[in-house]
């Protein structure tokens, strides 16, 4: 994989319920952040535009709508997203979905990444939502599928990074939210992991939101974790 920036490295996740909010965030962390998440929240409230928009100024985008349906929906959502300019684009790791994802990218430059399993759930969770396998196992299975499908990356936790890796092989790109800096409160991610444990676990791309949004100088905050991230490579 290229070299990646260690400022490239830090995804900002616009967690946030306008569009105006979402504006004054990317303003106040100015040339310290160069890449963004937009998620639901904010996407489904103008989020696209501004992505789109943000991506014309140059900014990386990652979209993450974790898309699954059935193959044609999928194949054609993706078709249109690809439009935006976004540099991500998530889809659930389930191998119909994969396969409509790379099918409906077509030629775009956009790079599907797979939602393995979410970093807020455990093995109980998985339990509870009737998989027989252990997260471990099922991340194991994804990344495998996702690698064999063709997609660009995965998404898991950076405590999974090696089981991943090993599964993926060494092209696809790992990227890991749920990242919380020493000191923050977990919240509700179960599996995580510090900027320099992941970076040093084997992980691209860090994916922090309330760390910074939150943080009384966001600007200050985001530039500390990539300073741990240039420390760590």
């Amino acid at each position: 994989m290229t070299k990646i920036p260690a400022r490239d490295r830090l995804i900002v996740a616009l967690d946030l319920a306008d569009v105006t909010a979402a504006e004054r965030a990317v303003r106040t962390l100015g040339d310290s952040v160069a890449f963004y998440k937009i998620g639901y929240e904010l996407g489904f409230v103008g989020g696209l535009t501004l992505a789109e928009k943000l991506a014309g100024e140059g900014k990386q985008i990652f979209l993450d709508f974790k898309l699954h349906d059935i193959g044609n929906t999928v194949a054609r959502g993706v078709a249109s997203l690809a439009r935006i300019g976004a540099t991500f684009l998530t889809v659930h790791a389930y191998p119909q979905t994969m396969r409509a994802a790379v099918e409906g990218r077509g030629d775009a430059d956009v790079k599907l990444l797979a939602v393995t399993a979410l970093t807020s759930y455990d093995d109980a969770d998985a339990a509870e939502a009737g998989y027989g396998l252990a997260i471990r196992d099922l991340v194991r299975l994804r990344a495998e599928q996702a690698r064999t499908i063709g997609l660009d990356g995965i998404v898991c936790s950076a405590a999974e990074t090696s089981l991943v890796r090993d599964a993926a092989g060494p092209s696809l790109a790992i990227v890991t939210p749920g990242i919380r800096p020493a000191g923050s409160a977990a919240g509700d991610q179960k599996r995580t992991l510090t900027p320099a444990e992941a970076i040093s676990a084997g992980v691209d791309y860090l994916v922090v939101g309330r760390p910074i949004m939150a943080a009384k100088d966001p600007k200050a905050a985001a530039d500390s974790i990539v300073a741990e991230i240039e420390t760590a490579l």
